[in-house]
Parts: structure tokens; C-alpha cells; sequence
């Protein structure tokens, strides 16, 4: 299986909304594809939050190093 990443998560998280949108979509059917959304945020959030570490950490390296 393919690495996840930010782009093809929010890419997903897009074509979701859009669905949800459309009013297309059975009772059921937008649920399911909620319940989808809602992990692929918290999916993108973690990657967010994971790169603002790395980026603290190295800002920090650069700090030490001076």
C-alpha cells in the first residue's frame, strides 16, 4: 500500500465535499462518506502537526548550532 500523504488526503477530502454537496446522495451514503471525511482531516492534521515539529526541531538545531 501507498504511502499517504497531505496532497492525496486533502485530494480525497475534496472529492468528498463535493459529493456531499451535490445532494445526491442517500441518508446513508453521506454518513458514510462524513464518517471518510472526518478521518482524512484528522489524517491531515497529524501530518500538519507531525511537520511543525520537524520544523520546530530544526529551527531549534539551527538555534544550538549558532
Amino acid at each position: 500500500m501507498a504511502k499517504e500523504n497531505f496532497e492525496s488526503n486533502l485530494i480525497n477530502l475534496e472529492k468528498i465535499v463535493s459529493e456531499l454537496e451535490s445532494g445526491q446522495l442517500s441518508l446513508e451514503e453521506s454518513l458514510e462518506k462524513y464518517k471518510k471525511g472526518i478521518d482524512l482531516v484528522k489524517k491531515c492534521n497529524t501530518i500538519i502537526e507531525n511537520a511543525e515539529k520537524e520544523v520546530q526541531r530544526l529551527t531549534e538545531d539551527i538555534k544550538t548550532n549558532e
